[in-house]
């Protein structure tokens, strides 16, 4: 009988495990399986959507990105949509870039261009190259992505549109990577699925709190009311996060996460631009408004918990050769991993990832908290003017 006794100390560790377990449970069943949830209900036609196609206009910032130019843009002007015009905003080299826009511009009347003045000092260049697009635009809906992207279908604009309702303002769309051969490359890639699963579960569950701007689409009026970029003209960042938080709302934002509406970028190749990268987002999170941002930050904590919590247990029950405690403690790391690895896998699937996570999840999973805690660290012990307008 002796090997079901549980003293004082088990019981605190089994309760606080079993605790941590149900709230990861409850992060995976209710927030994070919204993707792959809204993708099987649109299987099953189950979700409305608008029949108009309304013009738009595709904006897209390049700062010395002539090559993914050429590797991206002809994917963008080749939609099967019936109005829409592409302005590309480039910042930086001019020579090369120049003379391949206006090569295609003789191939595609729907293509313009202008750059970003190199005397500008008084406002970020990335916001001020979007809002020169956003000025010179012609139309209403605008469709922001990157340089660096490549829409996964032809039907991009088509799938981003029929959300366009008349009570939508904004609407955010899927971003990844493409499948690459490094540890790298899968770090990256499943760190981008899950912001996404995070992000977007917020949208769909009617409180957005951010949006990535390589896709994503709002309304010329809504940049206008809000006067743009206003609010934090003196910070780098925040041309798609930070405006995304101040205008979006249960009422006016909807998400579409087709598949053929993802955009993919190419492999990250050097640690040190991802790094710069997430450190540039941790400086514009701590401004974000609302619960969400403090929601998210508690699922970080409690699987953090979480791992301390049933390690303990397992070490506990080895060391004291009771091994009904460190089954236990076993046991509920299985539980909490086979719903991670299906719900992660199946948003996967139904966003056609090409990465799939199971002998490696539980690694990158204690790794991605701990990734942040960094990039948290090292914009706190940077020198704040790297992040404020140049």
């Amino acid at each position: 009988m002796e090997t079901f006794a549980i003293n004082s100390t088990e019981q605190y560790l089994l309760m606080a495990a079993g605790i941590l377990l149900a709230v990861q449970i409850i992060y995976y069943l209710v927030l994070y399986s919204r993707i792959g949830r809204r993708n099987r209900k649109e299987q099953r036609n189950e979700l409305h959507f608008t029949q108009e196609l309304p013009p738009l206009s595709v904006i897209i910032c390049a700062h010395d990105e002539v090559e993914n130019l050429r590797r991206n843009l002809p994917a963008i002007l080749a939609q099967d949509y019936p109005d829409f015009e592409v302005i590309v905003i480039n910042d930086g080299e001019k020579n090369e870039s120049e003379d391949y826009l206006l090569q295609l511009e003789e191939q595609y009347r729907n293509l313009y261009h202008s750059f970003v003045p190199d005397s500008s000092r008084y406002i970020s260049r990335k916001k001020l190259a979007v809002t020169l697009g956003i000025r010179a635009s012609r139309h209403d809906w605008l469709v922001l992505t990157e340089a660096n992207c490549q829409p996964q279908s032809n039907q991009w604009l088509r799938l981003m549109a029929r959300n366009f309702t008349p009570h939508t303002g904004v609407v955010l769309g899927y971003s990844g990577y493409e499948r690459g051969k490094s540890w790298l490359h899968r770090c990256t890639a499943f760190d981008s699925l899950f912001t996404a699963m995070r992000y977007l579960g917020f949208a769909l569950g009617g409180h957005p709190y951010m949006g990535i701007g390589r896709n994503l689409a709002y309304r010329k009026q809504l940049f206008y009311d809000q006067k743009g970029f206003s609010a934090h003209l003196n910070l780098r960042r925040g041309d798609d996060d930070l405006f995304v938080n101040q205008v979006a709302n249960g009422n006016n934002t909807r998400v579409e996460t087709a598949p053929e509406a993802a955009v993919r970028m190419q492999p990250v190749y050097r640690s040190k631009d991802w790094r710069e990268e997430k450190i540039g987002y941790a400086s514009t999170a701590r401004q974000y408004k609302g619960l969400q941002r403090w929601l998210a930050g508690f699922e970080t904590f409690s699987r953090l918990l979480f791992y301390a919590a049933w390690i303990a247990m397992t070490v506990w029950g080895i060391l004291h050769f009771h091994w009904l405690v460190a089954g236990i403690g076993v046991l509920l790391f299985l539980i909490r991993f086979i719903v991670q690895a299906l719900v992660i896998n199946s948003t996967a699937k139904s966003l056609n990832e090409q990465y799939r996570y199971r002998l490696t999840l539980p690694l990158i999973d204690i790794l991605q908290p701990l990734q942040s805690l960094c990039w948290k660290l090292f914009y706190l012990f940077r020198d704040k003017r790297e992040f404020l307008r140049k």
